[in-house]
């Protein structure tokens, strides 16, 4: 790992070949162990050590970047040189503001030396027992069990020096029956919270559960969406949340804001102290991330901003901003949706007819302003009557408006840290609706 005295030690480096105004160094990278399981048997195993490098410099409002994946006298001297290249190449930048200077960022605790210590033979041993419960259950295993240490760092000729390290760990496993499937996915900086075992058992129910699936008629129904498909679907909306967005007018919150758009049940915030969430507590310039309340009982409240967004719409900086230069601004990267303490068998029982959906996958956007979403449910999908689940049902394509999902929501699970494939991990509960358009039935 590179601590912070050799992050140090590089930026010093890079400063002895840069002539430009102002010098940033962002440096991310770390280490990761990866170990991949299909049909029953682990066929891979690897792990790796690496870190990217990105300079930018600044010459009289001009201002470009370059990146290199070594750090020896030689590598830097070059990237330096490139990155000066690039900037004296540019059109000066009206908006451009200098760095930062020093700031001082609120202690966050995400590094855990158990999650470091995890040797490969632990992580085998955990797929063994995930690979038994398959073979048990007449099905077939496939997943990935990871770990690794990160680190990311900012620092810049105006003196700042921002630095932070985690660890993390994954635990993903689908349960392949001939006409069904089950999966389950965990995150946490901190192996001990990581049960491999169970997660292979609630993937191997919901396979078992949902064998022999039936056919349903696509239409309007009542959905329970677990933690997993609501944060792939309302992970599509929060680069809205950004106010370079709303400035350009791309956001799908132009003109929205401080407007009632979803129900009053509908608390969202972005925190990255949230003791949930990952990341660090600084954007991609090196400054402070705030707390956000960005939608209130359903009125959104707040945007996230970046330096730059915020001087040009007066208002204060959130700490939300990507590395520069980029063309997208901020966005908020922390989410956390407020939950109740509804638990998803409390929802079944309450519901006389619905769907009850494990996940989703393939999930594209078809109208950007009404944030309307399509794609198909995956790994789980149920038919639900007179409070209980009946059976498996073949999985369905959809189109959902965001807004209207969020408008239609009669009960709230307890927030939980959830991960799912198409969006970033959140603190989401799941979610009853009161209605979700189901438009066709797929083959599988």
């Amino acid at each position: 790992m590179l601590p912070k005295e050799r992050c140090q030690e590089i930026f010093s480096e890079i400063l002895r070949y840069s002539d430009a105004d102002e010098t940033e160094l962002l440096l991310s990278g770390g280490t990761h162990q990866l170990t991949r399981f299909a049909n029953n048997t682990i066929h891979q195993n690897v792990a790796e050590e690496g870190y990217v490098l990105s300079v930018r410099t600044v010459y009289g409002g001009r201002t470009a970047r370059s990146t290199t994946n070594r750090h020896d006298p030689e590598s830097l001297r070059r990237v330096v040189a490139e990155s000066a290249s690039l900037a004296r190449q540019q059109p000066a930048d009206p908006e451009l503001l200098p760095m930062p200077g020093p700031q001082n960022f609120r202690a966050v605790e995400r590094h855990f030396e158990e999650t470091t210590a995890v040797t490969p033979q632990q992580r085998a041993e955990a797929v063994v027992r995930a690979v038994q419960i398959a073979e048990k259950n007449g099905q077939t295993a496939a997943g990935t069990f990871s770990t690794g240490v990160g680190v990311q760092a900012i620092l810049n000729s105006r003196g700042l020096v921002a630095y932070y390290q985690d660890t993390h760990a994954e635990f993903s496993v689908t349960m392949m029956s001939p006409d069904s499937s089950g999966w389950a996915k965990k995150t946490s900086p901190d192996i001990r919270e990581i049960h491999a075992e169970s997660l292979a058992l609630r993937a191997s129910e919901i396979a078992s559960r949902s064998r022999n699936p039936r056919e349903l008629p696509p239409g309007d129904y009542v959905a329970i969406l677990e933690p997993a498909a609501v944060l792939d679907l309302i992970g599509f909306m929060f680069f809205d949340f950004s106010g370079q967005g709303v400035r350009d007018k791309r956001s799908f919150l132009t003109d929205r804001l401080g407007q009632k758009i979803f129900g009053s049940n509908i608390h969202i915030s972005d925190d990255v102290y949230h003791p949930l969430q990952f990341g660090p507590p600084f954007d991609g310039e090196g400054q402070n991330r705030q707390a956000v309340a960005l939608v209130e009982k359903g009125v959104v409240n707040s945007l996230t901003y970046s330096r730059r967004t915020a001087k040009t719409m007066g208002v204060e900086p959130t700490g939300h901003g990507f590395p520069l230069p980029n063309e997208w601004g901020e966005a908020p990267t922390n989410i956390v949706v407020a939950g109740d303490r509804h638990t998803v068998e409390e929802m079944i029982a309450s519901t006389e007819r619905g769907v009850l959906v494990t996940r989703f996958w393939y999930i594209r956007e078809v109208d950007p302003y009404r944030k309307i979403l399509t794609g198909m449910t995956r790994d789980g999908t149920f038919y639900v009557e007179d409070g209980k689940i009946q059976h498996g049902i073949r999985n369905f394509r959809f189109n959902e408006s965001l807004i209207d999902l969020l408008n239609s929501t009669e009960m709230l699970g307890v927030s939980e840290r959830a991960s799912g494939e198409e969006s970033f991990p959140m603190v989401v509960p799941a979610l009853k609706v009161s209605s979700f358009h189901f438009t066709e039935v797929t083959k599988f």
